[in-house]
């Protein structure tokens, strides 16, 4: 079974996400069985930030009892032998928020994404908050430009890594007036998760959602109408 949990935003460090975080660790230590879940946590889109990893390394080994590791690729050349051992140990994979764009061609040229696809196809569950969330959409709605320091104010759509189809926002509740006018727009289909909100997505279809604070939304606009539905919490 090939597992994604797209968390729309939050805050570790202040553990506004920890019921979707209880869920998570939940997959982790279903995959490892009888043995301790390890966790590999990936920075990528945070230009390898290591408070970020700190923090997850506090919640999920503090709270959760996970071995953590951290995919580290940004500044220092990849030693490709001991990235695939830390990959092949994971119980399940955590992509950090950041710069969704950067995050994704990095990726690609480190040799990092090869991985993850393999981890994915093996059954590794794998989670990620906002950059991480909505990666493996095949149209994705981000603040990269303002993150990158392009100069831009305001969010852009960009194509995804298109493993699941789709147009998403991540940060739903303060994006939504200009997400729901694209999709009306263009007379289509949409996910909007708020902060605090995770969509599971199983096989690749959606599950249902893990909340913890926040919703998901699945949008539909059709002659010129928006009409939402809020995606069920699936029983935890």
């Amino acid at each position: 079974m090939k597992r994604i949990v797209a968390i729309g935003g939050g805050e570790l460090r202040e553990r506004t996400t920890l019921k979707i975080d209880e869920y998570i660790a939940a997959l982790a230590k279903e995959h490892a069985g009888e043995n301790r879940p390890n966790a590999l946590f990936i920075p990528t889109a945070s230009h390898d930030y290591m408070p970020y990893y700190n923090t997850f390394h506090k919640v999920y080994t503090g709270v959760f009892n996970i071995k953590t590791d951290v995919a580290l690729t940004v500044y220092k050349e990849v030693d490709m032998e001991k990235m695939r051992a830390k990959f092949e140990k994971a119980d399940v994979i955590y992509v950090g928020g950041g710069d969704t764009v950067f995050m994704m061609e990095h990726w690609k040229q480190s040799g990092l994404l090869p991985l993850i696809e393999d981890a994915y196809a093996r059954g590794v569950p794998i989670a990620g908050l906002s950059a991480g969330a909505i990666c493996w959409f095949s149209d994705i709605y981000t603040d990269s430009e303002m993150v990158n320091g392009a100069g831009e104010e305001k969010y852009l759509m960009y194509k995804g890594l298109n493993w699941l189809e789709g147009k998403i926002s991540p940060h739903y509740g303060t994006r939504m007036l200009d997400f729901d006018k694209i999709v009306c727009y263009n007379a289509e289909c949409a996910y909007g998760i708020e902060d605090n909100a995770a969509l599971v997505i199983e096989d690749g279809k959606v599950l249902g959602s893990v909340l913890s604070g926040g919703k998901a939304w699945f949008i539909d606009c059709k002659d010129k109408t928006i009409q939402k539905t809020e995606i069920k919490p699936i029983e935890v």
